[in-house]
Order: structure tokens, then sequence, then C-alpha cells
């Protein structure tokens, strides 16, 4: 059997490309993943080892799932039951990091058990040597914890000097430069007393590893091919990475769409890929990926009109076998409130039409931009989930159940002492700082928590954590055990300091679940820790309490998610493009194409809404002031021509709502036509 038959003709010739660099230009629904899992069945058929093959990804799912497809190419190319090995190097540059680090951590000053911090717990380290250093009693305002890590984390993915990310990202805090200097070195320095990194702190440490020689040689000698997806997702660190495992690019394959380049908030760098080619003599080939699998040629056509006027870009023009006659809908309200009339009333049409809720989508470029259509939803009692929330070990009581596992697994983790200690009444900042001195004077020995003379509210309690600690510290101890043991000592902790304990105690049983998956405590915590479940008992609406509901989502939160219907609503300029992130040439082109990754998420029918007229927030009790804006200036007059425009204005009782009114006339448009 042909193992590649199934692929088109650009998709197939990325798969059997052979060794030379590579870069693949996937356009929006093309196919991306089933390309990338087919050049690695290939390679493999071709008698690449998979166990020495290095895949690259941005969530542990991707990983998973880039596996399950090549097994299964394999099999069926082999006419048998039998799986090709496991890649056995295929996970998330984070992941990947933690174990290269862990293999060679003797050989670079760190030690093997090092526990890896999550996002808060970073914070939380950071603020405690904050406050050690005074910063939080000057006179002007110093930057909170989250804010510094967020400066730390720009300045390690950026790889910019501390002064450039403060000038392009945070100017607000440039005078305090000196200051958060000497806030970060002392913060690594902590960091390495407590044996702890955070989740920069993996791509860094691994960079600065594949400047050693000697250790580069041999991270780079375990790999015969290295394939990067979402290219156009990494950041400065990840490229530079990257360039030192293959300095010449030989093996190398990296798969992306410069046009759906939207995370620089996180420092991923466009310029990654768009460079890509031309870091090696002789230039990497490049193969792009035009036909799309997903939308309408219509939708195809105003979205390859909004993404044409970007400033650089690899040139490509998306093009369907689905044809239509529905155009996209271009519509124009009176105010917010017309809005959620039109979108509820269109989704509720949908609905009547045999369109599922949860195969509609309404998308926003910022999380407050759904408040009142969330509010509206309720009132007819659509149902709907809404993602960009919670994460999972942002819960509080998972992160206090994880904290003492954290403990468990390194005493000289100061911050999961820190929280695990505050969880018994009577014990509040103070008294934990005094236990943790206690402890240090013991040199990390956990039994000499049982010595600890604690204050009274906390007599009852301090026996069972001490020696639950202790059990669960114990190398003996059966590792499966270990979570169900902290659960139940917390049972009545949880009771106390949480409501509705029920419904979080139903995600404390999914950590469970979660665990048993695990061989090992540090393998569990690792993994949780770079690549966390989305889902927790404190999302607003979870699915299983309906049959269907609607989703809400940032564009954010929907890249590499598709529906049927999708309604992209304030497409106002100050909304999209946003009115922060307007500062600059750079942030309009990011902001372009978070509008076509938006556009492109639809299958059949596509609704962009623009409100005339927004209320003014923050105004006297009795102000009626509102704020009149243009549609957004991503979608210019000849852009407009392929959309379908009609206007919907507020109705009065009795009518039919959902009836489009006579279309509104664009008289800036208009006037802008005569400068054209």
């Amino acid at each position: 059997m042909d193992l590649l038959a199934s692929l088109n003709p650009d998709q197939r010739s990325a798969a059997e490309h052979g060794d030379a660099p590579l870069l693949i230009i996937a356009g929006a629904g093309s196919g991306k993943t089933n390309t990338l899992a087919h050049r690695v069945a290939s390679l493999i058929a071709r008698g690449a080892d998979p166990r020495r093959l290095l895949l690259l990804t941005f969530s542990r799912r991707a990983a998973a799932e880039m596996t399950r497809r090549t097994q299964g190419l394999l099999a069926a190319h082999r006419r048998d039951a039998q799986l090709a090995p496991g890649l056995r190097w295929s996970g998330t540059f984070h992941a990947i990091a933690n174990r290269l680090l862990r293999q060679f951590a003797p050989m670079l000053g760190l030690d093997p058990a090092f526990t890896v911090l999550d996002r808060q717990d970073a914070a939380d380290l950071l603020d405690l040597v904050r406050v050690r250093l005074k910063l939080d009693r000057s006179e002007k305002r110093f930057p909170r914890k989250a804010t510094c890590l967020s400066i730390y984390s720009r300045c390690a993915n950026s790889q910019q000097p501390l002064q450039h990310s403060l000038d392009s990202a945070f100017p607000w805090c440039t005078m305090w430069h000196d200051q958060l200097r000497s806030l970060f070195g002392e913060y690594v320095q902590e960091k390495h007393k407590q044996h702890v990194l955070d989740y920069d702190d993996l791509l860094l440490y691994w960079s600065h590893a594949m400047r050693e020689s000697s250790v580069a040689e041999r991270i780079r000698g375990q790999f015969d091919h290295i394939l990067v997806d979402e290219f156009q997702d990494t950041n400065r660190l990840q490229n530079d990475i990257l360039l030192a495992l293959r300095p010449d690019g030989q093996r190398v394959t990296v798969v992306g769409d410069d046009a759906q380049s939207i995370y620089s908030f996180r420092a991923a760098d466009v310029d990654n890929i768009l460079s890509f080619p031309h870091r090696f003599d002789p230039p990497a080939r490049v193969v792009t990926l035009e036909r799309n699998y997903r939308s309408t040629q219509p939708i195809l056509d105003v979205a390859n009109a909004v993404i044409a006027q970007a400033k650089r870009a690899y040139q490509k023009r998306l093009y369907s076998e689905r044809r239509s006659q529905q155009k996209p809908v271009l519509v124009t309200t009176e105010s917010e409130h017309t809005q959620v009339d039109y979108v509820v009333d269109q989704i509720l049409e949908q609905r009547e039409a045999g369109v599922e809720l949860r195969r509609q989508a309404v998308l926003f470029r910022a999380a407050h931009h759904s408040d009142a259509l969330e509010v509206e939803l309720s009132r007819r009692n659509i149902p709907f989930v809404k993602y960009g929330g919670l994460k999972f070990l942002e819960a509080a009581h998972v992160k206090d159940v994880l904290a003492v596992l954290r403990f468990a697994e390194n005493a000289r983790d100061a911050i999961a002492a820190f929280r695990m200690f505050q969880l018994l009444p009577g014990i509040g900042p103070a008294w934990a700082q005094r236990a943790l001195d206690h402890l240090g004077r013991a040199n990390g020995q956990v039994n000499a928590l049982h010595s600890f003379p604690v204050p009274a509210a906390a007599q009852s309690h301090w026996p069972a954590l001490a020696s639950l600690v202790e059990r669960v510290a114990e190398p003996s101890t059966d590792w499966h055990g270990q979570l169900g043991a902290i659960v139940e000592w917390y049972q009545p902790h949880l009771e106390r300091l949480y409501d509705a304990a029920h419904v979080r105690a139903g995600d404390l049983e999914q950590l469970r679940e979660i665990a048993g998956t695990y061989r090992s405590r540090e393998r569990f915590l690792t993994d949780l820790t770079l690549d966390p479940p989305q889902a927790s008992g404190d999302e607003a609406v979870p699915p299983h309490l309906d049959e269907d509901y609607l989703i809400l989502s940032t564009i954010h939160s929907a890249k590499g998610q598709e529906w049927d219907v999708v309604y992209v609503i304030n497409a106002a300029d100050g909304c999209i493009p946003s009115d922060l992130a307007t500062g600059d040439e750079d942030q309009i082109e990011e902001e372009r194409r978070l509008f076509y990754v938006a556009l492109t998420r639809a299958r059949d029918a596509l609704h962009v809404v623009h409100p005339q007229r927004y209320f003014v927030r923050q105004q006297h009790r009795h102000g009626d002031r509102h704020l009149y804006t243009p549609v957004t200036r991503f979608l210019p007059a000849h852009v407009r021509a392929g959309f379908e425009s009609i206007g919907h204005r507020a109705t009065s009782e009795g009518s039919d709502p959902a009836r489009p009114v006579e279309p509104m006339i664009d008289i800036a448009a208009a006037v802008a036509r005569l400068w054209e």
C-alpha cells in the first residue's frame, strides 16, 4: 500500500522530502497535522529509527496525537497489527527540556531531583524575594509579583536585555530597572538554593547547555531527525535551541503558518518562521499547503483578502473544493445591545435549522467583550461554555493538594511548604515562616515537623499533617497510594476553606485518576506543571450539565479549532484591533493575523458583527455618553465586497427581530474612497 496515497501533491512533496532543511507553510485548515504525521511515518518507513526522532510540539495532546497517527499509518502500510515503536522523544519544548536536563544534570551542576514551579508558585517565590529586599515598601508603586514574573519571562524567552523588554512591553516599569535586576538576581539564587526551576528556566538551561560543547555533542548525537510543529509560535530562545541542535539545518523540518502567529505577548517571534529558509546555505526548501479542507470558498475569499494586506508574509491563497453561494455576512448594528440580539437570534435560528449549539461559536478579541452576551444567553436559558478561563492548576484546592505532594518530593521547596502549613487553622504567613525556619535548622529533615511548637488553634491538626508528610516522603511508600492519602487528609480542610466542596472534590478525584497513569511522583508533578488539563470545577458552566451548549471563546483560545457557524463580534476599531495594541506596525500586523485566525475557524457560515455605538463606561450615573466606532480597519471597501452586508436595528415588540432591515449607508467608507 502506498503510504502517502491519501495526500494531495503539495502534502506528498513535503512528506517525501529528503534530508535538507524543510519549511512547510501550512495554511489554515490545510491538513498540517496529517502532513506532518505522514512525513514522520515516511521517514520511519525509509529506515529512520523512531527512537531517534525528536518531535517538538506545543502541547502534550499534539505530541500524543502525532504518535497515534504515525503508528496507525505504519501499521496499515505493513498490513499487520504490529504498531511502530513509540516516538520516545515526542513532546513539548518544555517537557523535552525537562528530560534532557535531568539526564545531564550532573554535567550541568543540577540536582537531578529538582522540581518545576508552575507560574503561580514562581510568582509567589519571586514575591518572597521582593519582600525580603524591601521593594514592597518603596515610596512609589513597585511592580507586583505577576508583573515582575512577566518581565523576567519576557527577558528569558526573547533573549533581550532587561532595558529593551521594559521599553517595549513594560514602559511604566523602566524607572525600576536597577531594582528589578537585583530582584531577578536574588530570585535565581533562591531557586538554586531550593533546587527548583521555573517554567522559563527549562528552556534557558537547555539553551545554555547547548553552548557547552561536551554536553551539546551528546545531546545532538541522540537525534537523527528533528521536526517542529507550530513553528510560528516559537520564541527566540526556542529558535536558538533548534539552531544549536542542527546548525546546518540537515534533517530539520519545521511546520507552521506565519499568518497565524498571534502570541507575541508570550514572546513568540514571527521572524523565526519568516527568516528560517535564509538561516542556511543553501536556503531551506519551502513547501506551501494552500488547499483548505475546512471552509467554503466564499469564507476563504474574504480571509485571503484580509491577510493579503500584511506587510511581510509568505504568499499563499487558500482554495477549497467546497463551493457555496452563501457569502459571509457583515452585520452593522446600532449598538452593543442590538449586536447581542442579532447573535442570539441567529444562534437559535441555526439550531432550529439543525445546527447544534456546540457546532456554533462566538469569538471575541478580549474576554470581557462577551459580558452582555452571557447575560442574555442566561436569560434565554441557552447553555454555554466559555474558553480562556481558569486553568486546572490555578484552582486553589488543586494547588493545596499538590503543595503537599511537591513538599514530599522536595523538602527544600519553600513555596510548597509555605502553602501547605497555612492550610491549618491558626497558621498564617508569620507562623508558616517560623515553621520554614524550623525546618531549615533541621536541614530539611521532615521528621523535624513533629517538634515544631504550633499555635493552639493548630495543635489538634498538626500531628496528622506531620505524620502524613513523613509517610508520603518515605521512599518505600508506594507512589500510587500517596495522592489518595493526601486527599483523604485534606477533605475536612477542603470543606472548611471553600464553598461548593462537592464540586471541588470532583477535581481532586480527576487528579487521582490522572496520577494513576504515571509511574513516578516526579513524572506526574513535572508533566502536570508543564502541560496541565484545562478544565476545572470552577468553570462557569460544565458541559455535562446540558445535552448541548454554545461555545464562547477568545480568538486566542480558538486557534486550532473549527465550527460550522462562527460569529465574530465587536469587529470595530478599538476592539479589533484592540486599542491597546496599536502602538506600532508590528502590533497592528499581529492584530490582522488574529482577525484572520477568527475568520478561518468557520466551516459553513461566518457572521462578522460591527456595533456602531458603544456605551461609555465609568461616567456619571445619570450619564448617557456613547462612543461611535468605524468598522475594523482590516475590512476596507474591497474586502467588504466579499461579504453580504446587512444592517440590524432594534425592533419593536411583536416584529421579527431576526429579519434584517435595509443595509445602513457606510458614509465613512464613501468619503475614504475619495482619497483612494
